[in-house]
């Protein structure tokens, strides 16, 4: 068995590794740890980057308050085979996704990470999760230290194995044990089709992988000979025939490593994974529901829609009433999402004072109601003309094009352009004002005050601490 410090090291490692690639899945993310390496000894936690602050009266509840995690588990001494788990499940933290496990090196581990509200589905950052736990408890059964730093690339680069991972739970609990879908060759080939461009573009269109007993459930157009099928690694090949899917409601159809024709969508199987191509990007999912996004040549967990949970809160904080909030959100989020997808940039005042103040910009003889669909679809195409979209409490369109100053503040940001600038000198000299702004290449930002509402926080550095980490009791300073 490894030593304390040797042992200290590995969790530092397997968190940073953790934490690296989770950051490139999910955007900045954090990851933290709560264990006990034998059945009496005190639970521990590592939380290097305050990841678990705020949940201190939960946490007490759970591990000092009660001995139900301790008293309640599986003799894991009892394991016959060293990668034995008896896994435990999301303690649904708020804000937060775990996910745990019990093994004969390790009494008890429960790793948390961020729920960044953009996710596409927390599936594929639970096995992610999983792996961490089941590469700790090797690398604290291991003998030698010098093998133990492989966990943190392992970790780092595991995006596309915990997709995999994800869908093949999945697949097994819609089919059992004896699937033939084999999910990696259809990972590899959805990367490589979405970096193949075809005359300059870049793919769209869907591509749905079924098993050979679902294909009478199926409604196809034309199949192609067993002969005569595509292979599915016939990359560039694929991405011709996308075109003859694009813009439609049809579909390429793959069984195994094979093509075998073109389906409408009037009828689908149940179990079927689809690769949405959809130019820059796409999205994978498995019986309908989506499991991540890709574009870059990797996989993401975003959903690519504008985040404005900040607007969100901030809305529902006000006197106005639940309705309005949410009226007045789905109208932002309409023109936001609107923008961000044609990616243009655009940026919306919202005012908050009882009769709107007067903003430089073209003005209209008669404010527009946006919750009306047509005036909506004319504020959509007014963002893209230079200047601010003037929205009223009321829910009103006052005018467009127009032009905010103010003079400079602190926390201005030259990297972000003369939207984002604008709108920080704009918002601090009126105070009941939010602006939105979408830039061109996707961020979206929500300020008020001179101060962006959307900005990520400072974290803790990872520091390299190899101390071995402190008991619960006095983190919570009991």
């Amino acid at each position: 068995m490894l030593n304390q410090s040797a042992r200290n090291l590995c969790i530092h490692q397997i968190a940073d590794g953790l934490r690296k690639g989770l950051s490139q899945f999910s955007g900045p993310s954090r990851a933290a740890l709560i264990y006990a390496e034998n059945p009496d000894d005190p639970i521990r936690i590592y939380d290097p980057q305050d990841l678990l602050h705020g949940h201190e009266p939960k946490l007490k509840e759970i591990y000092l308050d009660s001995n139900e995690w301790r008293t309640q588990a599986p003799n894991t001494r009892d394991m016959k085979l060293f990668g034995q788990m008896f896994p435990e499940k999301n303690l649904q933290l708020a804000g937060l996704i775990s996910y745990g496990g019990r093994t004969r090196s390790i009494f008890y581990q429960m790793w948390f990470t961020e729920h960044h509200p953009d996710m596409c589905s927390i599936g594929p950052t639970e096995r992610w999760l999983e792996d961490a736990v089941c590469l700790l408890s090797h690398d604290f059964g291991s003998e030698d230290a010098f093998y133990t730093g492989t966990s943190r690339y392992v970790l780092s680069e595991y995006a596309t194995h915990a997709v995999r991972d994800y869908i093949m739970d999945e697949l097994n609990l819609i089919l059992g044990w004896d699937t033939y879908i084999r999910v990696y060759p259809i990972l590899e080939a959805v990367l490589d089709i979405s970096k193949t461009l075809e005359e300059g573009a870049w793919p769209k269109g869907q591509l749905m992988v079924v098993e050979a007993a679902a294909l009478s459930l199926a409604h196809f157009l034309v199949r192609f000979p067993s002969t005569e099928q595509p292979s599915l690694k016939a990359h560039k090949h694929v991405r011709k025939l996308l075109l003859a899917v694009e813009d439609s409601d049809r579909r390429l159809v793959v069984v195994g490593k094979s093509i075998v024709g073109i389906a409408s969508n009037a009828i689908l199987p149940e179990c079927r994974v689809t690769a949405d191509f959809r130019g820059g990007h796409g999205f994978l999912r498995l019986a309908g529901k989506p499991v991540c996004s890709f574009f870059d040549g990797r996989f993401h967990s975003k959903t690519r829609k504008p985040n404005l949970v900040q607007l969100e809160e901030v809305l529902l904080e006000l006197e106005y009433d639940s309705a309005w909030s949410h009226v007045l959100f789905k109208i932002v989020s309409a023109i936001v999402g609107k923008a961000a997808s044609e990616k243009h940039g655009c940026t919306l005042v919202i005012d908050l004072h009882p009769a709107p103040i007067a903003i430089s910009g073209q003005r209209l003889d008669d404010p527009v109601d946006l919750r009306e669909e047509p005036y909506l679809e004319l504020a959509k195409s007014l963002a893209k003309v230079d200047g601010a979209l003037h929205i009223g409490a009321d829910m009103h369109l006052h005018a467009f094009a127009c032009l905010l100053d103010g003079r400079a503040v602190p926390g201005e940001n030259r990297a972000r352009g003369a939207r984002y600038n604008s709108a920080l000198r704009f918002t601090s000299e009126h105070q009941r004002l939010i602006v939105v702004v979408v830039s061109s290449d996707r961020p979206v930002s929500v300020i008020q005050s001179g101060v962006e509402l959307s900005a990520q926080c400072e974290w803790k550095s990872f520091a390299d601490d190899f101390s071995t980490p402190p008991t619960l009791e006095r983190w919570l300073g009991e």
